[in-house]
Parts: C-alpha cells; structure tokens; sequence
C-alpha cells in the first residue's frame, strides 16, 4: 500500500513538472525582446519604413524569429509584425496591447 502510495505521487509530480515547464517554455516563446535597429535585417526595415509612410517607427521588438516595427503615425502607435524576409503578418492598435499587458511605456 505504501509503495503504490508513492508510486502515485511520484507519478504525479512528474506530471506536475513537466507541466510547468512546458508553460514556461510556450510563454518565453511569445514574449517579445526589444531589438536594435542595426539588429533588424535590412528586408524588415524596408517593410517597416513602407508601412511608416507619414509616421516615425518607435521601437523594434522581436518576437521569436519574427520581428515587430512600433510606428507612431498621426499620434497613435501601432504595431506592424513582419516575418524575417519583410512580410507583412499582421497589423494591430499598439495601444490596445499596451492595455492588454499592463504596460507602460
């Protein structure tokens, strides 16, 4: 009795483990890392500058192997996600995710 006690809570720790790492690893893969722009393949800042037409780009993050142009236009920051070769991926209100995360910047 007592070894298939312990065979159950070694079986749940383990699970327990592996869990909590596989969390930790799905969420490093989504944060986003602020980058220089010297550290932005030229392809990327071509896009970028295309997509700022009018506007300023802010900042760059990175976000796995895809990176993000923050373009302030017309007062209002917004977010342009590109793959490494400069495709546009997606476009969003960066204040909206600002909001989203309790950021400040």
């Amino acid at each position: 009795m007592k070894i298939t006690n312990l065979l159950i809570a070694a079986v749940v720790s383990v699970g327990l483990t592996f869990g909590v790492a596989a969390q930790a690893k799905e969420k490093k893969h989504h944060e986003e890392e602020s980058v220089s722009s010297a550290d932005v393949p030229a392809p990327v800042q071509k896009a970028a500058e295309a997509e700022a037409k009018g506007g300023k780009i802010v900042r760059w993050e990175k976000e796995g192997a895809d990176y993000e142009a923050v373009i302030d236009k017309n007062g209002k920051e917004w977010g342009v996600k590109m793959d490494a070769n400069g495709k546009v991926l997606s476009k969003h209100d960066e204040s909206k995710e600002k909001g989203e995360k309790g950021e400040k910047y």
